[in-house]
């Protein structure tokens, strides 16, 4: 395991958002490297978040997801270190289990772009705590749509 990386999941939410620049900003502390993971599949059924009709267009999509989110991060906080992007063909808990084998710390949304909605976690979220190789840190949804500043982490236990 490194002590050095911070993977985080990027899907696009708000929750993922905000788990982006939570990781930023705790790498910045921490003078860790961060990645940010988007997983994407082609299920062959369109819906509202799929953008493609096909598999090449729905990774295309993704991609423009992870730049879009790693450049506002960016644009949000600067760029005093460089944040590794990585856009992997996979449904998200195996690709972002995966990814926490070289993580010392793997940061989600409480929520993302799933199917399923739960009270407390999304379903990915919840998934990834029970199977990640590392610590998890969860970014909860704020209370209120206003509300613009990361929240403190929710940790997770496994």
């Amino acid at each position: 395991m490194s002590t050095d990386l911070i993977v985080v999941g990027v899907d696009g939410s708000t929750s993922s958002r905000r788990a982006l620049h939570w990781a930023v900003t705790e790498a910045r502390r921490t003078g860790a490297a961060v990645e940010a993971v988007t997983a994407w599949y082609w299920d062959g059924i369109e819906g509202a978040v799929l953008a493609a009709t096909d598999p090449i267009q729905q990774r295309e999509h993704a991609e423009r997801i992870s730049a879009r989110e790693v450049d506002a991060v960016i644009a949000d906080l600067g760029s005093s270190a460089p944040i590794a992007r990585q856009v992997v063909e996979g449904h998200p808990v195996p690709v972002l289990v995966e990814a926490s084998h070289t993580a010392r710390l793997l940061v989600l949304g409480s929520h993302g772009y799933g199917r399923f909605h739960h009270a407390v976690l999304g379903s990915t979220s919840e998934d990834v705590v029970r199977q990640a190789h590392c610590p998890v840190v969860i970014i909860p949804v704020p209370h209120r749509e206003h509300a613009t500043a990361p929240a403190d982490p929710v940790p997770a236990t496994r």
